[in-house]
């Protein structure tokens, strides 16, 4: 179906927001350019869940296809002491894909090649509706009645009915539009690294295996390959923003952190500096009061943000980018009603992806070692049989997730797409 009016929308970002949204953009026949500033396609990434209202877009956008042959088949989460030894195990199984472990788990990578290949496949159904730019971004833009102009730092400046922001926490779509970064940022107490290595041969098959520290905590996780494994690290420590763009600096402070932390702390030493997916950022929340301003949209971290600490980051943008295309979708000529609207759905699901499991940084990563052998007994107690269905109670009171709306243009769209 091809709309009789369609405006043009830019979208600044080609991560999982981005591509969700134009997907389902171009899927309805509404134009769209997706800008993004990194030269290719990142590959890689830390595993995501798909759970609740983030697999049911899933499902009604017509990717579990691509994604099933792409997930990472995880066990469960295991607790382990600086021998390597389980004292704690969270299984998916027992917490039925409600705990740490979700049934769905895919590389943030190879859900955006999914994406990818689906907009591919709509692209060469409806020519001309969709470009893909990489190695750009947004450098001014300017907001007059009914449409945005933008300036390009490679491109020429051009005109657009809608601008979104689906460039992440870092995002200069929300600079430009609504204000600096200081003013909607709050830090959480420290930072998080990650980065590919290769799967130590002693570690446990399909268990994303954790360790707790004074002042961090770091793990291995399986990958869709069983010859490499996701290093995650979780610092406590105080803000600095020097760190900021300085590798070095990041892994010295990694460096301090694991020092003779046991395990396979030196394993992950060895492995950083040679990493070439390395990633490393300060935790911090992202609260505005509306993610729309004007003709300017933001999705996904853009517009809330919990940091990595909730694993709910994913979740809220595919849920977020199907919002938004649903409701532009529903009467393309009404843009500012479909942006009140998107607003409105996605703010509960925004609130819900900043919760921290645990209550934060203070209880998921230890201060001291008398504060790291209390985190070890208390996690071997709750995990223990008895413990167990009261845990597994906790998380499913927990989510609290609201139901998605139903019935609209893309979803009647991605159900015929669904069942070609």
């Amino acid at each position: 179906m091809t709309t009789t009016s369609s405006p043009h929308v830019l979208v600044s970002g080609a991560g999982i927001a981005g591509l969700a949204l134009a997907l389902q953009l171009t899927r309805s026949g509404i134009r769209s350019t997706i800008v993004e500033r990194a030269d290719a396609p990142r590959p890689g990434g830390q595993a995501v869940d798909l759970r609740g209202a983030s697999r049911e877009v899933a499902e009604r956008m017509g990717l579990m296809a691509g994604i099933e042959p792409r997930r990472v088949h995880e066990l469960g989460m295991a607790y382990v002491d600086g021998r390597g030894r389980a004292f704690g195990r969270m299984s998916m199984e027992d917490f039925d894909g409600e705990g740490a472990v979700a049934e769905i788990e895919i590389a943030r990578g190879d859900l955006a090649e999914v994406l990818r290949e689906a907009l591919d496949e709509a692209a060469a159904a409806s020519p001309g509706l969709v470009e893909l730019r990489y190695g750009d971004r947004i450098t001014a833009l300017e907001q007059h009645t009914g449409r945005v102009d933008v300036e390009f730092e490679h491109a020429g400046s051009a005109s657009f009915d809608l601008v979104v922001g689906a460039d992440g926490v870092h995002s200069a779509t929300r600079r430009l539009a609504v204000g600096p970064e200081e003013l909607y940022a709050t830090p959480l107490g420290g930072y998080a690294a990650f980065f590919t290595l290769p799967t130590p041969t002693d570690l446990e098959p399909g268990w994303f295996a954790m360790r707790f520290v004074p002042g961090a905590t770091f793990g291995l996780r399986p990958d869709l390959d069983p010859a490499t494994s996701k290093a995650i690290v979780t610092l406590r420590v105080d803000r600095d923003p020097r760190l900021r763009g300085d590798r070095a600096a990041q892994e010295a402070l990694i460096h301090r952190a694991l020092e003779g932390a046991g395990w396979h702390a030196e394993t992950i030493l060895r492995a950083m500096p040679g990493a070439s997916d390395f990633y490393f950022d300060e935790l911090v929340r992202i609260d505005l009061d509306e993610p729309v301003k004007g003709r300017v949209a933001l999705l996904g971290d853009a517009a809330s943000c919990g940091s990595p600490m909730t694993g709910m980051g994913t979740a809220t943008a595919i849920i977020g980018a199907y919002l938004l295309a649903e409701r532009i979708t529903e009467d393309p000529e009404a843009l500012p009603d479909a942006l009140a609207h998107y607003a409105a759905d996605i703010a509960p699901f925004a609130e819900l992806g900043k919760r921290i499991p645990g209550g934060g940084i203070e209880r998921m990563v230890p201060a001291s070692r008398f504060g790291a052998a209390i985190s070890r007994a208390m996690t071997g107690v709750m995990l223990s049989r008895p413990f167990r269905p009261i845990v597994r109670r906790m998380f499913a009171a927990g989510s609290g997730e609201p139901a998605l709306p139903i019935g609209r243009a893309a979803e009647r769209h991605a159900g015929a797409h669904a069942g070609a």
